[in-house]
């Protein structure tokens, strides 16, 4: 699914013959440095919206394959997200919720209200012995991601797994295993990975509209109660409706507390943090655009700053990451941060650092932002490009016309989304098409590296991961 190249910044003007143009006669090198002056000279002294362009960034064609069977779909935790991936799903043409499963029966009981006659159940095996099953999504707490997920693959379903696809590092090379053995389509649920905003990072990237990478940086900020996990308990949750013991599972036993059901993310037995639920995001963007494999080298720091309400794990984590030299980049350095307590509310974004420019990457946005010759700050250097810029007979040079130092692209109006996109592309999959968007590789070199900032957040030591063996070292 790749996004148009007309819009990509060209070095050279096209000729509308596509005839050749003859070259312009040789330059005095004083003629060539008034030139350069006069233009370096000009773009410092103008404000930096005259400076810059915004672009399109629109899906010429959505690559999806004709819906010639329907797929019967479950869903196993339908919880928010689980829902929400529901609502999203059914949007694919051909594709019926036939399932559900999930331990808490207020959520059964409201997937019946608002999807009919489906089987419901809390045991997720039942959902997955059922023959009109083609399907699951997978939106439990962390820890039962993997185990599922893996049964699923074994029962011949297709499985849709949200990130993290593992609780633990080692539980990855199971999952990989089950994937490869079955032969069944497997996707993590991380969507920014079909966005338009990646798809056009990639292709500049690839083009070497940044240069050389020598760094990057992600940053992911909340300052909302729901947005730091702070969710409702709702009102009919009781030992009676809640199936407490197959919530817990391979977890510690410990009594029913409903605190640790509907705000599991808060718990190290269920939850893998902040690292788990956003680095991962973080992680699979900059891993797809660059085509790596992941960092060698991991440490992380951070603390529980505000939201004191019995949690396990901090709510501003920063992590600093060291990526080895490979094919498709130089090595470089990555930090990551995610804060649960910013006044801004709610802003994220990657970006990568370059020999030659820059690049501010979301879902939705792209902003390219090339490197100028000189500091526009710096007075004595535009006084002397000034001066050099002016002609012998005393008047003022003659300036030259420059590309925009900044270059906006954004998606078209109507754009349907990344998490749409993402589970076109499943589908895609399941019906035979191009291999799914984030299979269990590249899945688990999102997963490791975020999961080992809590290793050594935890442990207070720097952790060593082989992204190619996908072991730790």
């Amino acid at each position: 699914m790749s996004v148009s190249d007309t819009d990509l910044p060209r070095d050279e003007p096209v000729s509308d013959t596509g005839a050749s143009r003859p070259e312009a006669p040789p330059r005095s090198r004083r003629e060539f440095v008034r030139t350069v002056a006069a233009g370096s000279a000009l773009a410092a002294g103008l404000p930096s919206a005259l400076l810059a362009e915004s672009r399109v960034m629109a899906r010429r064609g959505h690559g999806q394959t004709p819906p010639t069977d329907r797929i019967g779909l479950a869903v196993i935790g339908a919880g928010g997200m689980g829902m929400a991936n529901v609502n999203t799903a059914l949007r694919v043409p051909g594709v019926e919720l036939v399932a559900g499963c999930d331990i808490f029966d207020g959520r059964l009981d409201a997937a019946r209200e608002r999807h009919g006659d489906i089987f419901t159940s809390r045991d997720y095996q039942e959902v997955l012995a059922r023959d009109d099953v083609d399907a699951a999504i997978v939106a439990t707490p962390d820890h039962w991601h993997q185990p599922i997920s893996v049964d699923a693959l074994r029962a011949g379903k297709a499985v849709y797994c949200e990130k993290p696809m593992v609780h633990r590092i080692d539980e990855g090379a199971g999952l990989i295993r089950a994937e490869e053995e079955s032969g069944s389509v497997f996707q993590v649920g991380s969507q920014g990975m079909s966005s338009l905003g990646n798809e056009k990072a990639k292709e500049l990237y690839e083009a070497g509209a940044i240069g050389e990478l020598n760094y990057a940086e992600g940053f992911w900020a909340r300052n909302d109660p729901i947005g730091a996990w702070q969710y409702p308990i709702p009102a009919g949750a009781s030992e009676e409706t809640v199936d407490w013991k197959r919530f817990v599972g391979r977890a510690p036993e410990m009594p029913y507390d409903p605190l640790r059901v509907f705000r599991w993310r808060n718990y190290r037995d269920y939850g893998t943090g902040v690292a788990g639920d956003l680095f991962v995001h973080l992680f699979s963007s900059l891993h797809f655009v660059v085509g790596s494999h992941g960092p060698t080298r991991i440490q992380a720091t951070g603390g529980l700053r505000y939201w004191k309400d019995g949690r396990e794990v901090p709510d501003v984590l920063l992590g600093m990451f060291d990526y080895p030299a490979t094919g498709t980049h130089p090595a470089f350095n990555l930090s990551l941060r995610v804060n649960f307590v910013d006044g801004t509310s709610g802003s994220t974004f990657l970006r990568l650092v370059g020999s030659e420019g820059a690049m501010d990457i979301t879902w939705t946005e792209v902003v390219l932002r090339k490197n100028e010759a000189v500091d526009p700050m710096d007075a004595f250097s535009r006084e002397k490009m000034a001066e050099a810029a002016g002609s012998e007979d005393g008047l003022p040079g003659r300036v030259g016309m420059r590309p925009p130092v900044e270059i906006r692209y954004e998606v078209e109006r109507g754009y349907r989304g990344a998490h749409l996109d993402h589970f076109v592309r499943f589908f895609d999959a399941v019906r035979g098409g191009p291999p799914a968007a984030q299979d269990a590789r590249f899945g688990l070199r999102a997963a490791a590296p975020a999961l080992a900032c809590n290793l050594s957040y935890f442990q207070d030591r720097i952790v060593g991961w082989d992204p190619e063996a996908m072991r730790l070292t």
